[in-house]
């Protein structure tokens, strides 16, 4: 595989749009690259099993998507963001998003833990979600069964272990994550 000659010491969106598919999943973290490799079976199916909870839900009450990763949530030139899965909100006014790059505001984020992502979803990541504005950013921990939830304007997250009840922005009646249940039916 080829990669650039000189490692340009401030990644774009762009430059990664550029790489070769390597199979790889790359992010641009206020202009530094990360790179993480393809995710685990495991990892995959809490996923799955959250977006596809979340998603009949917000079709249920015409509040938005959610998407499942591969996907990029280009913030900005410096901030190309890849969350597992994510919520984009449901504007009456405004024609639905047609591309990822017209994904600019998230209701919510949510990323599956992973030994070699946890520091960063939980630093940086979680920094940039909450400086862009998304409204909630949910770590799902497998190996501890809880979902660390963070809410914009928050020093500290919430750890959920039970029931996870969230009322997104324009919602009437709210979604209700049974986490245990969750990750019973995910990982057995």
């Amino acid at each position: 595989m080829a990669y650039p000659q000189r490692m340009a010491t401030e990644w774009t969106a762009a430059m990664v749009a550029a790489l070769p598919d390597d199979g790889n999943r790359y992010e641009v973290l206020d202009g530094e690259l990360a790179m993480t490799p393809a995710p685990s079976w495991d990892h995959q199916r809490l996923a799955f099993a959250l977006c596809r909870e979340i998603s009949s839900y917000l079709n249920a009450h015409r509040l938005g998507e959610a998407l499942l990763a591969p996907a990029d949530v280009e913030f900005s030139p410096r901030r190309l963001l890849e969350p597992d899965v994510f919520v984009v909100p449901r504007t009456p006014d405004a024609p639905r998003p047609r591309s990822f790059a017209d994904a600019k505001r998230l209701l919510l984020a949510i990323e599956v833990l992973s030994p070699s992502t946890a520091r960063r979803d939980r630093g940086v990541k979680r920094r940039i979600y909450m400086d862009e504005q998304v409204d909630e950013y949910w770590i799902v921990d497998a190996d501890a069964w809880c979902i660390e939830r963070w809410r914009r304007g928050e020093d500290r997250p919430e750890v959920v272990m039970e029931t996870l009840t969230w009322r997104p922005e324009g919602a009437g009646e709210a979604l209700v994550i049974e986490v245990q249940r969750l990750f019973e039916e995910a990982l057995r």
